[in-house]
């Protein structure tokens, strides 16, 4: 079987699906340049409005194939380290997308795995889903952002204790954490972040993906630099065709309705 990220397409929603069956849908390279072409894509397309990751078979990810990491010992470091670029620029077209991306976790999302997860802009889970961060079970540190993305959202105790622990967490302790948005019931992720994608797809496209790069931006900056950047946004955003839509639709009693 092939290691491949599946696009498909629902109404507004383009959805990724992480596949490597038999191997609970471990990371491959190949995976990393489909997903960063088809958030490009998703990109220049206006008629997609919502990203929603997930992983085939009621898994999401295992993150990365230790057999294939076991292969890359015997080769030259560079090796590695260029597979985990490839990885890194994958995170960073995830942050980087113009529209809203919900991971769907079902299942285990483990080491890389569990980075994309966080990557992403919001988590919707099952309640029998399982985080970990096991890196340190087999002698390695983390890849994908995650102890970075771990280290902004929690107290350091906290992501000390899950990285160097490397245990799994239950989907509910980090929903309490504030880490995951929204619980389902078992297999139930995936179609919840679809209803939510659904939801999100009617909001102002402009101010959606202005809010992302404010957002995504904040950790950098001063407060009087993200003051510039606000007046920045609000400004070009009064003056964009979703503002005359919303505001008129609002003063009219109406829904908008977004190019």
């Amino acid at each position: 079987m092939t290691a491949e990220l599946r696009a498909t397409r629902r109404d507004a929603t383009l959805i990724l699906t992480l596949s490597n069956p038999g191997a609970m849908n471990a990371l491959h390279p190949d995976m990393y340049a489909a997903g960063i072409e088809a958030l490009s894509t998703a990109d220049r397309d206006a008629s997609v409005r919502a990203v929603v990751l997930t992983g085939a078979d009621h898994v999401f990810c295992a993150g990365g194939n230790l057999n294939r990491l076991l292969e890359n010992r015997a080769k030259d470091k560079s090796v590695q380290a260029d597979s985990i670029d490839r990885l890194h620029a994958w995170i960073d077209a995830i942050r980087a997308c113009d529209k809203p991306v919900i991971a769907a976790v079902d299942g285990p999302a483990a080491g890389a795995g569990f980075s994309l997860a966080l990557a992403c802009d919001m988590i919707v889970a099952a309640e029998t889903a399982k985080f970990v961060m096991a890196y340190v079970k087999v002698g390695l540190t983390p890849d994908g952002g995650g102890s970075w993305f771990l280290s902004q959202a929690l107290p350091r105790q906290l992501a000390t204790e899950i990285i160097i622990e490397g245990k799994p967490v239950a989907a509910p302790r980090l929903h309490a954490l504030g880490l995951v948005n929204r619980l389902t019931p078992e297999r139930g992720a995936l179609d919840a972040a679809l209803a939510w994608a659904d939801e999100l797809s009617l909001l102002s496209p402009n101010a959606t993906a202005r809010i992302k790069g404010l957002l995504r931006d904040a950790p950098g900056n001063s407060l009087q630099q993200h003051f510039e950047a606000e007046k920045h946004s609000f400004v070009e955003s009064l003056h964009h065709r979703d503002a005359a839509e919303g505001i008129g639709a609002f003063l009219e009693k109406r829904k908008p309705k977004y190019q």
